[in-house]
């Protein structure tokens, strides 16, 4: 593999950030499988998860992605990181996330999110 799993992350994590399906989408395979709390059983394809994506980003507040860390596996890599949402009414919550990232070349085969609600970054 010949990813750089850093930047590659850092630039997947900035396209949600932006809200950009079109974006997102090219990080993906067209075959992509992806799963995260509000869909369990996974999304199949580039059309469902574009759709699912409009719909989420149509639904939240502005949300920014910041890397933490990585770590290469066999076929991709998993990615901790921070999640800072912005609501309506000013008020700020942080959301911690993990990725697991099935890579096919350059493009996400697989993407399993995995999240929970903290109070503050950890030193």
């Amino acid at each position: 593999m010949s990813v750089d799993i850093e930047s590659f992350n850092a630039s997947w994590l900035a396209k949600w950030s932006e809200k950009d399906v079109a974006g997102l989408l090219k990080f993906y395979s067209a075959d992509t499988v992806y799963r995260d709390p509000q869909v369990p059983d996974g999304l199949k394809g580039e059309k469902a998860l574009g759709d699912y994506l409009k719909q989420l980003f149509d639904n939240t507040p502005p949300m920014h992605y910041a890397p933490h860390e990585t770590w290469k596996t066999a076929n991709g890599f998993c990615g901790r990181w921070y999640c800072t949402i912005s609501a309506p009414d000013g008020t700020k919550s942080l959301m911690r996330g993990f990725d697991l990232v099935v890579l096919e070349g350059d493009r996400i085969k697989l993407n399993e999110v995995y999240v929970h609600n903290v109070t503050a970054i950890p030193e």
